[in-house]
């Protein structure tokens, strides 16, 4: 992207009233941010995206001086610029509605990368969670993941410690700019995972450290990953928020169980008895339902040919040739047809042995 598109992108999202949805829906129809601050105000209330007060916003924005500190920041810093429609944004976090517009990068972390896992857990643990959140991460070793957390007290930092410790990559996601760490004490920490993956956020330097950064910091956390594992966590909580959020994103969350009477496995021992998390006890168990353990491969089977498919099973198809793999998501995102069509041509495409569905909403086609 040209530096001075990404001025602009920066500076639109420093525009009051205009979210990560609105951003996109401009850049969709103006096609570059730059065109948005040279529209007219007639002409910007004219697409029905803007109220009068957002069109006002835009029309009054004078703050191009942050800007400028920023971009020299970041270029002062090595900090990388992800925009929502780059390449080099986390594509899972990009098939989220309310995915941020921009982020922060610092380190070498593949975004992109085949596995992401959220480990996540109470600031307050027990050595109960302490002992299952090292033993998990030096048992994922082997299935070659990225671990990403929020770098918090509790089971996130010991986390990330013991990725640094086993040479597994970690991606830190905090809720403030780059140019501080939160809480301080995991300033070397934070430093030593540059090397080791990096960390990344939303917001530009400077920004305020507020309350209510943590809730947004967490959608982050579940959407950028295939899968978030709650280690252990009390009824309420960052975890319990995350957790919720990766499975409103059709992500899996996978609990470890603990006993009744211990408050640090309520909110876990919860999650699974309302379904919304399954029971786990080793990496061996995330590994087998994400299939990263499965052998078998699946029976090729003729696709080009002799079987009569609709229009919706046809655009399924050959949006599936062109990946190994999708996010059911992404599906719907690139096919432009509602859920009830893709849910009807993917049964169908399923019972005639054309695609599996596999864990993770992921999608892909027999025989590929």
């Amino acid at each position: 992207m040209e530096n001075q598109e990404l001025f602009y992108r920066l500076a639109l999202n420093l525009v009051n009233g205009i979210g990560p949805v609105k951003y996109k829906k401009l850049i969709a129809t103006f096609q570059t941010a730059e065109n948005i601050f040279k529209q007219s105000f007639k002409s910007l209330k004219k697409t029905d995206l803007l109220t009068e007060a957002n069109a006002d916003a835009i029309k009054s924005f004078k703050d191009f001086n942050s800007v400028e500190k920023e971009l020299n920041y970041t270029e002062k810093h090595g900090i990388h610029i992800r925009c929502f429609d780059d390449a080099t944004y986390p594509q899972k976090l990009k098939n989220c509605l309310d995915s941020p517009v921009l982020l922060f990068q610092k380190g070498n972390a593949n975004l992109n990368a085949q596995r992401v896992l959220s480990v996540i857990g109470t600031r307050s643990f027990t050595e109960y969670g302490k002992k299952i959140c090292e033993e998990l991460i030096a048992q994922l070793k082997p299935y070659h993941v990225v671990v990403t957390s929020g770098l918090a007290y509790g089971i996130d930092i010991i986390a990330h410690k013991a990725c640094l410790k086993h040479d597994i990559p970690t991606l830190g996601i905090v809720a403030h700019g780059l140019d501080m760490m939160y809480p301080r004490a995991h300033m070397a920490i934070a430093k030593e995972m540059q090397h080791q993956g990096g960390i990344l956020s939303e917001y530009f330097s400077n920004s305020p450290l507020e309350k209510g950064n943590f809730p947004s910091r967490n959608r982050i956390v579940a959407g950028i990953s295939d899968a978030t594992i709650v280690v252990e966590t009390d009824m309420k909580g960052g975890s319990m928020i995350t957790a919720d959020i990766a499975f409103s994103y059709n992500r899996e969350v996978f609990c470890f169980p603990g006993r009744t009477i211990d408050s640090k496995s309520a909110g876990c021992n919860f999650l699974i008895k309302k379904l919304k998390g399954q029971l786990v006890t080793g990496a061996d168990d995330i590994a087998t339902e994400m299939g990263w353990k499965t052998s078998a491969k699946p029976v090729a089977v003729q696709k080009e040919l002799f079987i009569e498919m609709s229009d919706e099973e046809r655009k399924i198809v050959d949006l599936l040739r062109t990946k190994e793999s999708i996010h059911i998501d992404e599906l719907l995102m690139l096919s432009q047809l509602n859920s009830s069509q893709v849910a009807g041509a993917m049964l169908s495409l399923e019972m005639q042995q054309i695609l599996m569905v596999m864990p993770g909403k992921m999608i892909r086609l027999l025989g590929t």
